[in-house]
């Protein structure tokens, strides 16, 4: 443990969450955004945080993660993860929630078809056209049928907020004093624009609403629910959202694709390598809550996945599925243990995939 770690450093999850909210950013990373006294984000209870929580606390960081993680918590930039699936990339950005008390981790999975608008914000235009529809249809009743006939109050117009949501990527850039855990899951698979369009993002710690800001002079404060739910609504002024305390961005990639310089400059960068044989027993203690001695027993399951991932890639998860049906005793015949390793830890590249 060295002396100017936060994540995984001495203290109470609350000591380094305080650590962390007390050192100073780097002056270009500093941001200066007003938070609503209202809006209340989910904390350490519920049970978004009880399975952000669970996730984490499994988690086995080696002294290279733990460099990287508190790197990117002191000079406030995205952590950008590679390394082959299932090495625990993910699980990574739960871990620093979990440990730092940061509340349940907002994630954000991206596919070929994610643009930035969909982190940052959701719009339903078609359901404010169909009610907008609807309230012209009301107001022309009174039109119809003669002069004699009554004319009925007209609705109002509906408020732009129902249609919009904040997305996780804009959720995790409200102005607060506590940052956010904001997991970008294979971000190798995006579109080749998405990771440039990041880069403003990032730097500037801010985004514009644009049908927000189009009617800021009619309706300069609008409340809007988030990624958390409808009940965690916000208050947005303007159409403008802006940071307080960036948030700790975890980017993964399975190193599909290669990024831009300017985007890698931005980023801290960590690969993670593939366990060996004693992280694994400590990944199985922990994940599986086993006493030392407990998890000895499965040491032929430890030495059967790393020889067969020699000859090809294994996910981590593969070595608890074996673990956990072990100890459900499935496969419990003798003259099935071959049968068991080839079904349980199918290689997912290499011969045989």
């Amino acid at each position: 443990m060295k002396d100017w770690w936060i994540y995984c450093g001495e203290g109470s999850p609350e000591d380094k969450l305080g650590r962390l909210t007390t050192i100073e950013p780097p002056p270009w990373r500093e941001f200066t955004g007003t938070p609503d006294p209202a809006y209340k984000p989910p904390g350490t209870e519920g049970p978004a945080w009880a399975k952000s929580k669970s996730r984490g606390s499994g988690y086995v960081p080696g002294e290279a993660e733990k460099d990287a993680v508190n790197t990117a918590l002191y000079l406030r930039r995205p952590l950008l993860v590679t390394g082959k699936p299932g090495v625990g990339k993910s699980t990574l950005a739960h871990s620093i929630a979990a440990d730092l008390a940061l509340g349940p981790v907002l994630h954000w999975p991206v596919t070929s078809r994610t643009t930035l608008r969909d982190g940052l914000y959701h719009y339903d235009a078609i359901g404010r056209l169909q009610d907008a529809n609807l309230f012209q249809n009301l107001g022309a009743v009174g039109t119809r049928g003669g002069r004699h006939r009554s004319r009925p109050s007209v609705t109002p117009e509906p408020s732009i907020a129902p249609y919009l949501r904040l997305g996780p990527l804009g959720t995790a850039l409200l102005p607060q004093d506590r940052p956010r855990v904001l997991l970008v899951d294979e971000i190798d698979k995006s579109d080749i624009d998405l990771p440039g369009d990041l880069l403003t993002i990032f730097e500037e710690g801010s985004f514009e609403i644009t049908e927000l800001a189009r009617i800021a002079a009619r309706q300069p404060r609008v409340r809007l629910g988030t990624e958390d739910g409808p009940e965690h609504d916000v208050l947005v002024e303007r159409g403008r959202v802006s940071c307080r305390a960036f948030p700790v961005v975890i980017l993964t990639s399975n190193g599909e694709r290669d990024f831009p310089p300017p985007f890698l400059r931005r980023c801290i960068r960590l690969h993670v390598e593939q366990p060996d044989k004693a992280m694994l027993e400590e990944i199985i203690r922990q994940r599986l809550a086993l006493t030392p001695g407990e998890g000895d027993a499965y040491e032929d399951l430890i030495d059967a996945f790393l020889d067969r991932g020699s000859a090809g890639d294994l996910a981590t998860d593969q070595l608890l599925n074996a673990v956990q049906l072990r100890l459900s005793n499935a496969w419990s015949h003798p003259g099935d243990r071959d049968q068991f390793v080839k079904t349980v830890m199918q290689r997912l590249t290499g011969p045989s995939t």
